[in-house]
């Protein structure tokens, strides 16, 4: 039987469970959060980033999950510097033209602030300069994708946590825990 784990992973976080960097660099990983054996992530997300991350003892799911082939929705809450524009929010709908090719388009819209739990630590806040939320959904999952598609239009991202992986989601899942699928 297949075991899918939803793990909600905390901001600083490799989602991996070992740490191939330097030595004495100690940094943390899925082994401080979860002691099941035969489980691997079904995709990455990038240490900076907090969300969903699905993990599975199935290879074939793993890689239906991960390879941009099939076309898996991954939903995002992104907080972005600036105030988008309909330009700038048609021109992720579209996809945009990044160094390693064309992404496929989005879907985006701008919300209200999510109730999200606290980044520890914080995101930087300046009273000067304003920021929004924004929801999108991608098909793919190349390298920072959504950073760089936000960075490309002029609204840097802030903070960026996964929300849902295909039917997945991360109702209920507090960060730095997990619950079988």
């Amino acid at each position: 039987m297949t075991r899918v784990i939803l793990f909600n992973k905390p901001f600083d976080v490799l989602s991996q469970f070992t740490d191939s960097g330097t030595e004495g660099t100690a940094r943390r990983t899925l082994s401080e959060f979860i002691d099941v054996p035969g489980v691997y992530p079904a995709g990455r997300l990038d240490r900076d980033s907090e969300g969903l991350m699905v993990l599975t003892d199935n290879g074939k799911l793993q890689a239906k999950i991960s390879d941009p082939k099939f076309r898996s929705p991954k939903t995002y809450l992104a907080l972005v510097e600036g105030t988008p524009t309909d330009t700038q929010l048609d021109q992720l709908r579209r996809g945009v033209i990044l160094k390693d090719g064309p992404t496929r388009p989005a879907t985006v819209e701008e919300i209200a602030p999510p109730d999200l739990w606290p980044r520890d630590p914080p995101v930087r806040f300046r009273k000067t300069v304003p920021d929004a939320w924004l929801r999108l959904t991608i098909t793919e999952g190349r390298n920072r994708q959504v950073r760089r598609m936000t960075a490309h239009v002029d609204l840097p991202c802030l903070r960026l946590v996964r929300w849902s992986v295909g039917e997945w989601s991360l109702d209920g899942i507090a960060p730095g825990t997990w619950r079988d699928a």
